[in-house]
């Protein structure tokens, strides 16, 4: 009863008319207007709810073949990456905490289309496919997982602690909710870097649904407003706070309008071309100097909330089955490109072979390193002596479980 009314919750929030409804069940892309032989606008009617805002997304985007054929590149990469560690969790090759990205992966895709590179971003533990949109490969997030020297933050963070300094992204937190206050700091640092009559820099914060009635979000969220911080609080609502459905965790889910007087908007998280307009729509009124916005995207996880859950105790199979077969992020675009004239059915089908080829090739060379060393790579970073620059040295003495082998420098 609990898994019905949440699916029937889902699909009413995220299909805001019957039109569009009918449109994308039975198969179809929007409507769309073309341009050029390679350019066509898009309609978007439908896909957003704001609060709070005398302005809204546009209900058009014009994208090229190149945008898009790129943006389902990501997302078919992501889609095989986030697979293939299922399947290496299972084998046991990948160990402790893993939580899967399949079925958001629209929503990472069209920030990242959105953003600038020198925007910065920080999310939950669910964080193999925003490292691998912002500047990450499928070797460097399976290498990490394997716990391995050329993962991404060198075999010592795991799943849930991806970082990117020179893509602007901060991680990967292991605490629910605890990005958000972080993500506050970035903002502010943004702020007060920010060249006076220049749009500023934004972040955001993405977290779950689950966190968002935490107390330290509540005190960000007055920070960033009474500094006019360029912040946005990002909520991927999939639906469920680990395996406890938002009608049954939350007093109130209307999730975008939670900033009170802090303006919202709801977009359709499983479509990317609504993902990407809809932020950058954000992104200029946040950079603008006009505060803070709070962003809910309705989205879908396929997965339990992660590998230890089996994701069918609290909701059903045909629920999962039905978002599958009607709001896939992928399947939407594959349609879109399609029905738009940018590929057919065989080069799309080329495309997935070539990419489910390429993370194969990626996941053996991530296999192929080697487990950090103690000298020098498990203390590198740990103790500086220069105010925390690149240089780094070992601290004087390192306490080893087994004392007889603690080192001394």
């Amino acid at each position: 009863m609990i898994a019905t009314k949440a699916a029937s919750l889902f699909l009413r929030r995220s299909i805001p008319t019957a039109t569009a409804a009918a449109s994308r069940s039975s198969g179809h892309v929007g409507a769309f207007r073309m341009m050029s032989s390679d350019t066509v606008t898009f309609d978007l009617t439908g896909s957003f709810e704001t609060h709070n805002l005398d302005t809204a997304p546009n209900d058009t985007i014009e994208m090229t073949k190149e945008e898009l054929l790129e943006h389902f590149e990501l997302m078919y990469t992501m889609r095989r990456m986030e697979i293939t560690c299922d399947n290496e969790y299972k084998a046991r090759n990948i160990r402790g905490f893993c939580h899967l990205y399949d079925g958001q992966e629209a929503v990472a895709t069209g920030i990242n289309a959105a953003f600038d590179k020198e925007d910065s971003w920080i999310t939950s533990y669910r964080c193999h496919c925003t490292a691998l949109a912002r500047g990450g490969s499928v070797a460097s997030v399976l290498g990490e997982l394997f716990g391995n020297v050329d993962g991404q933050t060198q075999g010592k963070g795991g799943s849930m602690h991806f970082y990117n300094k020179e893509h602007n992204f901060f991680g990967g937190q292991g605490i629910v909710g605890a990005q958000v206050p972080v993500g506050l700091g970035l903002a502010f640092a943004n702020h007060y870097n920010a060249t006076p009559g220049k749009p500023m820099q934004v972040a955001i914060a993405c977290y779950g649904d689950g966190a968002a009635n935490q107390g330290q979000i509540w005190e960000s969220a007055n920070m960033a407003s009474l500094w006019k911080l360029p912040m946005i609080f990002c909520i991927e609502n999939n639906h469920y706070g680990m395996g406890t459905s938002i009608d049954r965790h939350s007093s109130h889910s209307d999730y975008y309008k939670m900033g009170n007087h802090i303006p919202g908007v709801r977009m359709d998280g499983m479509n990317v071309l609504a993902v990407k307009e809809g932020m950058r729509f954000v992104k200029d009124y946040v950079g603008q100097g006009n505060g803070p916005m709070y962003v809910e995207m309705m989205t879908y996880r396929y997965h339990g909330h992660s590998m230890s859950d089996p994701g069918t105790t609290y909701r059903n199979r045909e629920e999962i089955a039905l978002t599958r077969s009607t709001r896939d992020p992928l399947e939407f675009v594959k349609k879109t490109l399609i029905e738009a004239g940018f590929a057919d059915a065989q080069q799309i089908k080329d495309t997935e072979k070539r990419i489910r080829k390429e993370v194969a090739e990626q996941v053996k060379q991530a296999k192929s390193s080697s487990p950090p060393t103690i000298e020098p790579h498990l203390f590198q970073y740990v103790f500086s002596s220069d105010g925390g620059k690149e240089q780094n040295e070992f601290p004087p003495h390192i306490r080893m479980p087994d004392f007889a082998k603690s080192k001394w420098y």
